[in-house]
């Protein structure tokens, strides 16, 4: 198992990776950095495009061009590098939250999880904009950080996590009313011990970005614990693939046949002894898979 670094320069936090298979690229966010970046594969270029604000996730459009999920609200950008157009505006407080963790689903409508980031109360939530009614709606909460957002080949099982409470939940989900059901907990992992710290043995880290197979195996960003975990659909631990960076953020599988897994990480508020230590930290990696990944999906407008 060999991890290959495909970036030249790392991220504060990369996030929100997505494979455009018409264009043959990799496309990401640096959230503190404020870009948005893509990748040709051929040639190793990366375009690099500043934001006005943090984005936290980003989905290709059907029509072209990208939905991107500002901390303010979420726009479209029709043409990289242009103007932006403000398809909703953020129904929270932007002083205190912003938007996180996302992507489209199966139907081609545009989720957005949101962060609060003072992290002493549960007012983070899962946001669907659906481009049929122009309308922002709430369908999950009770959250810090959300993340891990993700559906099952048949799609008929949304995920969701929360990333300081240390959980994936799971709902059943009614594609075309777009109605969740039948609540469960997908997984709780351990908490961090008291007095953990970077290095230490005993944390296996806390569930971030996630991406599903198309066996249905869900692959969790375990950030700080140094692991990518891959669930099998009933919740199993069917691996563990060990990473050179402490903070994994998010995976997306890519390439023409989807066997290639990429994943993000993060080097922002990241020890000098560990960034010596892990000096890929904050670039984008990719590995071989046996099993093919699910297509990402296009918003629908």
């Amino acid at each position: 198992m060999t991890w290959h670094t495909v970036t030249t320069e790392p991220n504060l936090l990369g996030e929100s990776p997505f494979w455009h298979p018409q264009e043959k690229r990799l496309y990401w966010v640096d959230v503190p950095g404020k870009l948005l970046q893509r990748l040709d594969v051929a040639s190793g270029a990366v375009e690099r495009w500043a934001m006005p604000s943090e984005p936290g996730c980003i989905a290709p459009a059907a029509r072209g061009g990208l939905v991107v999920a500002l901390r303010d609200g979420i726009y479209r950008a029709p043409v990289w590098g242009g103007e932006m157009q403000l398809l909703a505006a953020a129904s929270y407080d932007p002083a205190t939250t912003r938007f996180n963790d996302g992507k489209c689903d199966p139907l081609g409508r545009f989720w957005a999880s949101t962060i609060y980031e003072p992290r002493d109360a549960r007012k983070a939530e899962l946001y669907c904009l659906d481009a049929a009614s122009g309308m922002l709606t709430s369908h999950a909460g009770n959250a810090i950080t959300g993340n891990g957002l993700a559906w099952s080949p048949d799609a008929k099982t949304l995920y969701w996590s929360d990333t300081p409470h240390h959980i994936v939940h799971a709902w059943d989900w009614d594609a075309a009313p777009n109605v969740l059901s039948n609540y469960r907990v997908f997984q709780q992992l351990p908490l961090k011990p008291a007095g953990w710290q970077p290095g230490m043995a005993g944390y296996g880290g806390r569930p971030d970005g996630a991406a599903v197979d198309v066996q249905g195996n869900y692959y969790s960003a375990m950030f700080e614990g140094q692991r990518l975990c891959k669930f099998a659909p009933d919740g199993t631990l069917l691996a563990e693939f060990p990473l050179p960076v402490r903070c994994p953020t998010m995976p997306c599988f890519g390439g023409d046949d989807l066997q290639t897994l990429y994943l993000t990480s993060g080097r922002h508020g990241r020890s000098e002894a560990e960034l010596a230590e892990l000096p890929v930290s904050g670039h984008v990696l990719s590995l071989r898979v046996d099993v093919p990944g699910l297509p990402v999906n296009f918003y629908k407008d």
